[in-house]
């Protein structure tokens, strides 16, 4: 079974290339082998957790093949199965499959799909999901960080071609460029790490490098630990790099689900805790990737809570839920499994919720102003049970998913020492009591108070007719509504996903926090509680303007541009590399265009000057040379004489 795993990767890029080479004979069933492939996949996937288990014996590393043999750099292709790798696996395919199941119905129906080309559009977003999915196995299977940094451009080109898919926006072919570009700046810290990493130890293998880590000195882990994470808040839309992510949504719904729910965003996250062994050898490397975390789950709260496009509202959810799990695996062994149990449960909610809002879409013609909304529940009972259930479980409602990951999170981060506790673990409960504001605020705006769409009509002109998604829509979303509510659970009963995880991440550390351990979950909670109760008292009692209100504090004008994520990054990154860039264009031209240009005038002057001399005459070229027959013997008995 193990010596087979490379099917799990073959089987999804097998397909992609079936479906970007068929053409349009594929047209008519490409969209059922796209969901084919990547259930074959996690079915597979299944399997093979089941032959492995959680015993330290089931972590194995299988070559495939020589990939880069160049005198000392000799890299492998291969694949390690172990705890980790095969729980990202089964969410990275499970989840997957059930988005690929939910696109059939949601693309169907897309305005694409009403033009002449739909099916080929379809066929063409089916295969570029395939390529995502191996890419982001590769990224997750590799036993070396050249292969996942193979994964890790492949993840990356996949979302570019997912976001930009509706090309004929210039808003989805700005934001995929923007995606593009920004990982890119977080790609070379992990080029870079890749490169110290051989410069020193002359090997990217994970066995090798973890084994030799003490090898090491303490400055050039902690500037790999640097490095690394650039890498990951690129991939992962953490501060600095977290303006690209909310722009993506100009993607379809589904792309939306699969990148910011399970898999291109939580790539980051598995660096981090694929490479504990190192990060483990450096304490400021850890703090750096905490605060780093910490910072991000604030910003990502406070910019949701003045959104009203429903789909950047979840963006912006997942920057701050992703910030949870970067702030736990920056906790070190009191965090890594906690982070990836969060991951786990976010996976479930979060790609309900991108699912559902998908449908708030498809019932409500495409439009995501919230403003727009209301009262939905009575149009989308299915829609709105689910949506809930999502809701309830990243808000952290007691004994659902989101309960339990995060509020071992926020344990885990009080009990770190002295003021690091405090400051840690106070950010993680604020953003508990901001989740719930922003998420309260957009389930009335959507499913409650009046039927704002009424006596309205879309920029078609037509009518809204909210109505309830097909079972092939809804019924994904029941299924991950289920995993909402009891993932937690199932996680944390008996410590199991700990234990199961502990091969790979090392054994779960507790410490003692600043505050009681009964003190936490009462607060985060009654934080929570204040968080809903102020979005009811905000939104819930008063009737939800029609516009957004223009005079506003100056909180609330900031969240509403980014916190100015954008301009500071035109002002540090943009501006001078196109500043720079155009100097050196105008060095180009003046300088180096000016020096051959130059010297092309000054012989082609004197060309002409000696063209003249070139009359075609023999008489004259006789008297030439007489002339300087003369001068030459003139000059001869004038050396000669005494």
């Amino acid at each position: 079974m193990q010596s087979n795993a490379w099917l799990i990767i073959a089987i999804p890029l097998l397909g992609a290339a079936v479906l970007l080479l068929a053409g349009r004979r594929a047209n008519g069933w490409g969209h059922l082998l796209g969901c084919a492939t990547v259930i074959a996949s996690f079915g597979y996937a299944l399997a093979l957790f089941s032959s492995v288990g959680g015993s330290e014996a089931g972590a194995r590393s299988l070559r495939l093949f020589s990939w880069i043999p160049v005198n000392s750099l000799q890299v492998d292709f291969g694949l390690r199965i172990d705890p980790l790798s095969l729980v990202f696996v089964l969410l990275i395919t499970g989840v997957g499959s059930l988005i690929h199941i939910y696109s059939t119905g949601y693309m169907a129906h897309d305005q694409q799909g009403r033009t002449g080309r739909g099916n080929t559009e379809r066929r063409r977003f089916f295969g570029y999901l395939n390529l995502f999915v191996a890419a982001m196995l590769i990224l997750v299977l590799g036993n070396s960080f050249v292969t996942l940094y193979l994964g890790w451009e492949g993840v990356g080109l996949a979302s570019y071609l997912l976001i930009g898919f509706w090309q004929q926006r210039p808003s989805a072919a700005g934001a995929a460029t923007k995606a593009f570009v920004m990982n890119r700046v977080g790609d070379v810290g992990l080029a870079l790490a890749i490169f110290l990493l051989f410069a020193r130890l002359g090997t990217t293998q994970y066995a090798e490098v973890f084994a030799r880590a003490d090898e090491l000195s303490s400055g050039t882990v902690l500037a790999i630990a640097l490095l690394l994470l650039l890498g990951a808040c690129g991939k992962s839309g953490q501060v600095p790099l977290q303006a690209w992510l909310p722009d993506a949504m100009e993607g379809p719904t589904p792309v939306s689900a699969l990148i910011h729910a399970a898999t291109m965003v939580t790539a980051g996250v598995y660096l981090i805790a694929r490479a504990n062994p190192l990060y483990s050898m450096t304490e400021v490397g850890q703090l750096v990737v905490a605060v780093v975390g910490a910072v991000t789950l604030l910003v990502g709260c406070v910019i949701g809570c003045a959104y009203d496009d429903i789909k950047k509202v979840l963006a912006y959810s997942t920057v701050s839920q992703i910030g949870y799990m970067m702030l736990a695996v920056g906790l070190g062994p009191a965090g890594y499994a906690l982070g990836i149990m969060h991951l786990l449960t976010h996976g479930f909610f979060k790609a309900g919720l991108f699912l559902g809002a998908g449908s708030v879409m498809h019932g409500m013609h495409d439009e995501v102003d919230m403003r727009k909304f209301g009262g939905l529940y009575r149009y989308m009972p299915i829609t709105f049970a689910t949506f809930g259930l999502g809701y309830l479980a990243l808000i952290g409602f007691p004994f659902l998913s989101g309960y339990y990951s995060k509020e071992a999170i926020i344990g885990a981060a009080f009990a770190e020492p002295g003021w690091r506790g405090w400051v840690l673990g106070g950010a993680a409960v604020l953003g508990a009591g901001l989740t719930a504001f922003y998420m309260t605020r957009l389930m009335l705006m959507t499913f409650f108070g009046e039927r704002r769409w009424q006596n309205r009509t879309t920029s078609e002109g037509e009518a809204f007719h909210p109505h309830e998604s097909p079972a092939v829509m809804t019924g994904p979303m029941i299924v991950l509504a289920v995993g909402s509510v009891a993932a937690g659970f199932l996680f944390t009963s008996g410590e199991r996903l700990v234990h199961f995880l502990s091969p790979a991440l090392g054994e779960l550390h507790e410490g003692h926090t600043v505050l009681p351990h009964s003190v936490i979950p009462v607060l985060t909670l009654g934080l929570s509680a204040v968080g809903v109760l102020v979005a009811w008292l905000v939104v819930g009692r008063r009737r939800v303007p029609d516009t957004a209100p223009e005079r506003v504090s100056p909180v609330v004008r900031a969240a509403r541009a980014d916190l100015y994520g954008n301009a500071l990054n035109r002002a540090v990154a943009v501006r001078p590399t196109v500043e720079l860039a155009d100097g050196l264009a105008r060095f180009d031209r003046a300088g180096v265009d000016g020096t051959v240009n130059g010297v092309a005038s000054t012989l082609g002057a004197l060309s002409r000057v000696l063209r003249r001399w070139q009359t075609g005459f023999v008489r004259s070229y006789a008297m030439s040379m007489l002339v300087g027959g003369v001068l030459l013997v003139a000059a001869l008995l004038s050396v000669g004489t005494p």
